[in-house]
């Protein structure tokens, strides 16, 4: 008999507890963290996910190259009050991103803004920071 590490998140794992005919008709399982940072043109661009937080709600730091975004909102005891409750369920949105930037950057120039229950923070790279072309000498 040969051994199989347990993976709960395969297909063949799942398929006796539900009544799927195909593999095709299974639904598809997917993981996102939230957070991307790249590089366009001459700026680095950090995107973070903070779905139902308002931009007054989201606290952005940077300090020796870490980049944090922060955040949390609950719901009030006088917006319950104002609501007839079918079902309660207590709403508490947070979120703590954490991470290096690959490029040094000119700290003057970090710019945030929260669109679409996204926070889009963008600085220059730092001049020190870009590449250098070096002339080749011949003799």
């Amino acid at each position: 008999m040969a051994i199989i590490r347990f993976d709960p998140f395969t297909r063949s794992f799942l398929k006796p507890f539900f009544a799927w005919e195909d593999e095709e008709d299974m639904p598809e399982l997917t993981m996102t963290e939230g957070l991307d940072v790249y590089e366009e043109d001459d700026k680095v661009i950090v995107k973070a996910a903070v779905p139902g937080v308002p931009a007054d709600k989201v606290d952005i730091t940077f300090e020796d190259g870490v980049l944090r975004i922060k955040g949390k909102i609950e719901e009030k005891k006088e917006e319950k009050e104002k609501r007839k409750v079918v079902y309660r369920m207590d709403r508490v949105a947070s979120f703590d991103y954490t991470t290096t930037l690959p490029r040094a950057i000119e700290e003057k120039t970090l710019e945030a803004k929260v669109e679409n229950g996204v926070v889009i923070v963008s600085a220059k790279i730092a001049e020190a920071a870009k590449p250098k072309k070096i002339p080749v000498k011949t003799k």
